[in-house]
């Protein structure tokens, strides 16, 4: 019995030995690595430049009572301006942007002031000048480098001297004082990373943006060249701006896409 206990004991042994020597050693997994992931959150920069058009509903009345002589018609022109500001962001549920920010435009947009009612007519270039808006956007990350948003805010708006002529071109010796006016502002547009067609920018972006700008209606009087002494009549005029804007912008905390490390 003992040389049978001791017989089956060495088999088994000999087996548990031959199965260790058949096992593979544990083959090395490497852990996942997370998708990479942009931080949009933090302070920008940008300048750029673009083209407008400008509409304005408008009327001639007497400076003194205010009573119409025309009825309302609509006005327009179209110009170019520059831009430049600044803003924050701050992203948040992972796709969305949510931010504030300040500009200022300058350059030249122009728009048709008239008076028919006055003895061979008048008629002056109204520009726009200056401007500036802040505001705030609301986006959503179409990639992880690229926001799709809206804005909208306040603005205000600095309009030149209007001179006129008459229908011969020739001056009427008549004048509008340049004046300011407040309004509100919407839009939207796309921003980009510039990490395009293998050239790495980290932090520069380019963003291209739409905007449609109201101003209040202001009542101007017609004024003589020299005296502004009243003319005699006044024309009353809203005014409604679009513009389309490519700018250059940098932020500051963009490292471009942060790996996750295990």
């Amino acid at each position: 019995m003992k040389k049978v206990l001791l017989a089956l004991t060495a088999v088994a042994a000999m087996t548990g030995s031959a199965s260790a020597a058949d096992l593979a050693a544990r083959p090395y997994v490497k852990a996942p690595v997370a998708a990479p992931i942009a931080n949009w959150t933090g302070f920008y920069v940008f300048g750029g430049g673009g083209g407008g058009l400008s509409n304005a509903d408008q009327h001639v009345q007497t400076t003194v009572g205010a009573v119409p002589l025309t009825i309302d018609q609509r006005q327009g022109g179209s110009g170019w301006f520059g831009t430049v500001g600044a803003g924050y962001d701050w992203q948040f549920s992972g796709t969305w942007v949510a931010g504030v920010f300040a500009d200022g435009q300058f350059g030249s947009i122009r728009a048709t002031l008239q008076d028919p009612t006055v003895v061979g007519g008048l008629t002056g270039n109204q520009k726009l000048e200056t401007s500036w808006a802040a505001g705030v956007r609301l986006g959503w990350l179409v990639a992880p480098n690229v926001l799709s948003y809206v804005n909208g805010g306040y603005t205000g708006a600095h309009f030149g001297q209007t001179n006129f002529t008459n229908l011969a071109g020739t001056p009427a010796g008549i004048h509008i004082n340049s004046y300011n006016r407040n309004g509100w502002f919407i839009g939207g547009g796309v921003e980009n990373s510039l990490n395009i067609f293998g050239v790495s920018s980290p932090g520069w972006f380019m963003k291209t943006e739409y905007r449609s700008a109201f101003y209040n209606a202001k009542t101007m009087d017609e004024l003589v060249d020299g005296t502004n002494a009243l003319a005699g009549n006044s024309i009353r005029a809203n005014s409604w701006n679009q513009t389309i804007s490519t700018s250059l912008v940098y932020r500051f905390n963009w490292t471009g896409p942060v790996v996750a490390k295990y």
